[in-house]
C-alpha cells in the first residue's frame, strides 16, 4: 500500500502558536484555566489537562490564578470577566481570529453585519459578539438560506477563518441577486484554503482519503467533506487507534490529510500505522 502526504496538512500557524503559550504558562503555573478547549482536538485537551489545564465553560468558573484564551478567541464580554477573575490571562486567540474580530467591529459601523458561519461555533459566536458590542445588527449565515428578509440595502459581511471559500461566494452571489450592496472582509486564513486545495488535489487521484483531526473540529470535518466529494473512501479519525487493515485494499493508494488543529505527532502517527498494514 502507498501512502501519500497533501502537500498542506496538519497544524497551522495559530494552532502550534496556542500550544507554545499553553506550554510556557503551564511551565509558569502548575494550574490553569481555559475557556472551553484550546484547540478542537481532544488528545492535545487531555494531554494538557493531565498537565494542569482545566476547562470550564462559562467565565464565571475562573476563580483566580492564569487563564488562556483559547485559539478560537472569546467575546468581548467573556474576555472582560477573564480579566476580571483571573490574576493573568494569556492571550492564545489565533492572529487570523483576532483580525477578523477588528473587522467583525469595524463592519459594525454599517448599521448590519452578516457573519458568514457556523451558528453556536466559538469563534462565529466571538465575530457575533464583536459586531454587536459595536452597535450593529447582527445575522449569523451559512447558507444563502438563511438570509433574512428584511436586510438593509447595504450590509458588512465577514467570514468564519476555517470556512469553504464556495460557502462566502454562495452567499455573496445570494446578497447580489438581491440588489444588497456589501462590504465583504474575507478573512478566510489561508491555512485553511491552503489545507483545503491540496486535500481536493489529492482524493482525486488516490484510491482512499484518511483525515487526521478531531471529530468536533470545524476544519476537519470539512476537509473530510470535500474529500469525500472525489473519493467515496474517505476516513476522518482521530487517532492511530482507528486504522484498521478491513478499511483498505491490497495495492491502494492512500491520501492522508489532517486538520489545522492537528499536531505533526498525530499525524506521523497515523502514517506509521497505514504504513504497516
Amino acid at each position: 500500500m502507498k501512502v501519500v502526504l497533501a502537500d498542506h496538512a496538519g497544524a497551522c500557524y495559530g494552532v502550534q502558536r496556542a500550544l507554545d503559550l499553553a506550554d510556557a504558562a503551564l511551565r509558569e503555573d502548575e494550574t490553569a484555566y481555559t475557556l472551553g478547549p484550546l484547540i478542537h482536538n481532544p488528545q492535545v485537551v487531555a494531554s494538557l489537562a493531565q498537565r494542569g489545564a482545566r476547562v470550564v465553560e462559562q467565565a464565571d468558573q475562573v476563580d483566580g490564578g492564569t487563564v488562556i484564551v483559547r485559539s478560537h478567541g472569546v467575546t468581548p464580554q467573556e474576555r472582560a470577566e477573564l480579566e476580571r477573575r483571573a490574576e493573568k490571562v494569556v492571550d492564545a486567540t489565533c492572529p487570523h481570529v483576532a483580525r477578523a474580530q477588528k473587522a467583525a467591529a469595524k463592519l459594525a459601523e454599517l448599521g448590519c453585519v452578516l457573519v458568514v458561519g457556523e451558528p453556536g461555533h466559538p469563534e462565529v459566536a466571538a465575530l457575533r459578539e464583536y459586531a454587536r458590542a459595536a452597535g450593529a445588527r447582527v445575522h449569523v449565515v451559512l447558507d444563502p438560506a438563511d438570509l433574512p428578509a428584511d436586510l438593509p440595502a447595504c450590509v458588512g459581511v465577514v467570514v468564519q477563518t476555517t470556512q469553504r471559500a464556495e460557502t462566502l461566494r454562495a452567499v455573496m452571489d445570494a446578497l447580489e441577486q438581491r440588489g444588497i450592496r456589501t462590504q465583504v472582509k474575507d478573512t478566510i486564513c489561508a491555512a485553511t484554503t491552503e489545507r483545503q486545495a491540496a486535500a481536493e488535489k489529492l482524493a482525486t487521484q488516490v484510491d482512499a482519503m484518511v483525515v487526521i483531526g478531531g471529530k468536533n473540529s470545524s476544519n476537519t470535518t470539512r476537509l473530510a467533506e470535500i474529500c469525500a466529494l472525489h473519493c467515496s473512501r474517505t476516513f476522518h479519525v482521530e487517532s492511530a487507534a482507528e486504522v484498521h487493515a478491513a478499511l483498505f485494499a491490497d495495492g491502494d493508494t492512500v491520501g492522508v490529510t489532517a486538520g489545522a488543529s492537528t499536531p505533526e505527532d498525530q499525524i506521523t502517527s497515523v502514517v506509521n500505522a497505514l504504513r504497516r498494514l
